[in-house]
């Protein structure tokens, strides 16, 4: 149970940890720990996580966007990177690699705004869309009908009607 003090400095888990978070960030500036804000996060976290992460921590100190839309648009922002980066010919994979990891902080740095977990978030889609591709496999194979000899078209024909429950 929180007393009406400890609520009142964060009123919630996430407020607490937010809180926490500065008060760490703080203490590592203030000890003159080298990397400052964002040192000890392991280089050995997943990679969506420590994205998530380092949000976190370049937010406590202040570096952040302002409200959840200003994220939305860097997204929009990355992604016209990205594709711009497909588009080019020849195709230059470094730049590619470099504004699909763009994209991909962005991404983390939304979740992180809109206080979702983004390896749990990651992980349910993963297993929806394992689920509805088993589902469509098993339907093809009802009718002695392989993956491989059908068309995409085919394919995505049968991913709607599963995604749709028909």
């Amino acid at each position: 149970m929180h007393d009406a003090e400890s609520k009142e400095r964060a009123p919630s888990a996430s407020a607490a940890l937010d809180r926490w978070e500065s008060q760490k960030a703080r203490e590592r500036t203030k000890n003159g720990q080298a990397g400052g804000a964002l040192a000890g996060l392991p280089s050995s976290l997943p990679a969506l996580l420590r994205a998530f992460k380092i949000g976190k921590r370049a937010a406590a100190v202040g570096f952040d966007w302002q409200q959840t839309t200003d994220v939305v648009a860097k997204i929009e922002e990355e992604v016209g990177e990205l594709r711009e980066a497909v588009d080019h010919e020849p195709a230059d994979r470094a730049r590619i690699e470099e504004e699909m990891g763009d994209l991909l902080f962005a991404l983390a740095n939304l979740c992180r705004k809109l206080g979702i977990e983004p390896e749990a978030a990651l992980r349910r889609a993963n297993d929806k869309f394992t689920t509805r591709f088993n589902e469509m496999e098993r339907r093809f194979a009802e009718r002695q009908q392989r993956l491989n000899e059908l068309t995409l078209l085919e394919m995505e024909a049968e991913w709607t009607r599963v995604k749709t429950g028909v």
